[in-house]
């Protein structure tokens, strides 16, 4: 497939069908994530059920602001990416890997978003639509506020296996912009893109 006249809308309640088309009902993207993973500490995400999870989802979406942007081709969703305020993104601000650089305190962005996760319909992967997908977060991103987009994609040494990717690539994330700021595993660097230039200067 390739990506041409895609739509990009974010997930408000009226689109929650959408989503439910894309991840499946029953699989809920990524072994039943339903993209509660990033925001939710370990032990809170595994004692749900897939039902819970989706239910948990879906709160969200109903609540607002909407937690990600939906792709579509031809009117059928195609593609997700979850992006929102990098402190409602618990286990990404917890963990290791993706947690906010120490100086972050002092110097670091004052509105920090996040993008977490994608989830791309089978025959769509490895069309480019994750690095579309990518550049409508970062506007969304601009548009409520945020001077800066962290991400913690995964920078492969070999073929991936299914579902690696869903934290995004590093690659598509250095084509729009974003600089590693750390790298605390060697496959995972955290990445920034600066929104406003005049703190990052500073």
């Amino acid at each position: 497939m390739e990506v041409t006249d895609i739509h990009i809308a974010p997930l408000t309640p009226g689109r929650w069908p959408d989503l439910v088309d894309l991840f499946g009902p029953d699989r809920g993207a990524n072994s039943g994530c339903w993209c509660l993973w990033p925001l939710l500490r370990a032990k809170d995400w595994q004692v749900l059920s897939r039902e819970q999870r989706k239910a948990g989802l879906r709160q969200r979406v109903e609540a607002g602001p909407a937690p990600g942007l939906l792709a579509y081709a031809d009117g059928q969703p195609v593609g997700w990416v979850a992006v929102g305020p990098r402190a409602g993104y618990v286990r990404f601000q917890l963990s290791r890997t993706s947690k906010p650089l120490d100086k972050d305190l002092e110097d670091g962005p004052q509105t920090p978003f996040a993008i977490t996760c994608f989830y791309i319909r089978a025959g769509w992967r490895k069309s480019g639509l994750m690095g579309v997908l990518g550049e409508a977060a970062v506007t969304h991103a601009r548009q409520a506020g945020a001077d800066a987009v962290d991400a913690c994609p995964i920078d492969p040494e070999k073929p991936l296996q299914w579902g690696e990717g869903f934290v995004g690539m590093a690659s598509v994330f250095r084509t729009l912009g974003f600089e590693e700021i750390a790298r605390r595993s060697p496959r995972r660097p955290l990445m920034r893109l600066w929104l406003d230039q005049t703190q990052k200067e500073a």
